[in-house]
């Protein structure tokens, strides 16, 4: 079990990669801001906590796999692996800039060294792209499992992320029902669940709900967690990777631009950065972690 202190440092972690998100869209003066500020416990929690995967293990074959669908969403993946130890954090400010690595979506074309596992961009492709790699470590495994004896083929379970608005589109529901039909235990999804898009809310975009309902009909186990309780989104994970039937959903209720009064649920912040002042009171709120601490210098 996690302890207290473990949990504190975690969200310290959490409160600076937004800061840092923050930092890079004003820098990039584009970008998205409330996916990213919204997942930064989950991203957290995923990469510091969860997954088999370090800076010091880059290349081992055994690393987990975790594959960002809604790669639009990928301040908050830059800022978590520059606190993870993967790049320096003085690289995020190039954001978006010409012949960076830090692509305005996650590209592993541009980044081979970090562990970015695929090329983000065209909704709903990420999740059918994870469902590929489960597969691939199954095979693995059955190929070890046949000859004991023989060397050992990698084997890893896969993290998918993902949000509510990109599953209006197909092919992500093609994905998930060829899992369930695999019963793809060694797949793990989290969804965004922060009930905006870029046009507006998603139940008046296309209604989702009844939500969780789908997945189960489709023999997926559905977790739901509050997307800001690092302890939950830890424990749900950890069930996750026990359960010995089928994949796993887990729905992350999030509040898009959490942490930034002006930003928190409207979907207007969906798809812009802030300017100059905007940014400014952002990092402020941000630094006395909306105002439980006095100043931002303490």
């Amino acid at each position: 079990m996690i302890s207290e202190k473990r949990l504190q440092e975690l969200a310290v972690t959490a409160n600076g990669i937004r800061e840092d998100i923050i930092d890079m869209l004003l820098a990039a003066k584009s970008g998205h801001s409330a996916g990213p500020l919204g997942m930064a416990d989950v991203f957290t929690a995923l990469y510091f906590a969860i997954a088999n995967i370090s800076p010091e293990t880059r290349g081992d074959a055994n690393r987990d796999r975790i594959i960002l669908s809604n790669a639009h969403i990928c301040p908050v993946l830059y800022a978590t692996l520059a606190h993870r130890g993967y790049l320096p954090r003085e690289e995020l400010k190039t954001l978006r800039k010409l012949g960076t690595r830090l692509q305005g979506h996650s590209n592993n074309h541009f980044a081979p060294e970090l562990p970015i596992e695929t090329c983000g961009g065209p909704l709903a492709q990420g999740l059918s792209q994870a469902v590929g790699f489960a597969i691939a470590s199954r095979a693995n495994q059955k190929m070890n499992d046949a000859d004991p004896k023989a060397i050992k083929h990698p084997t890893w379970h896969t993290w998918c992320l993902t949000g509510d608005g990109e599953l209006d589109e197909g092919q992500c529901w093609e994905a998930f029902m060829l899992a369930g039909k695999l019963n793809l235990r060694e797949l793990t999804v989290f969804v965004d669940r922060n009930n905006i898009q870029i046009d507006g809310t998603t139940e008046d975009i296309m209604p989702l709900e009844p939500f969780a309902d789908k997945f189960r009909a489709f023999n997926w186990s559905v977790i739901e967690v509050d997307g800001h309780n690092i302890r939950d989104i830890i424990d749900a994970a950890d069930q996750a990777r026990a359960t010995a039937e089928n994949p796993t959903v887990i729905i992350c209720h999030t509040i898009p631009g959490k942490g930034v009064d002006f930003m928190e649920n409207k979907y207007e912040w969906h798809g812009i950065p802030p300017n100059a002042d905007q940014a400014r009171i952002a990092l402020a709120e941000l630094r006395t972690i909306g105002g439980q601490i006095a100043s931002e210098h303490e």
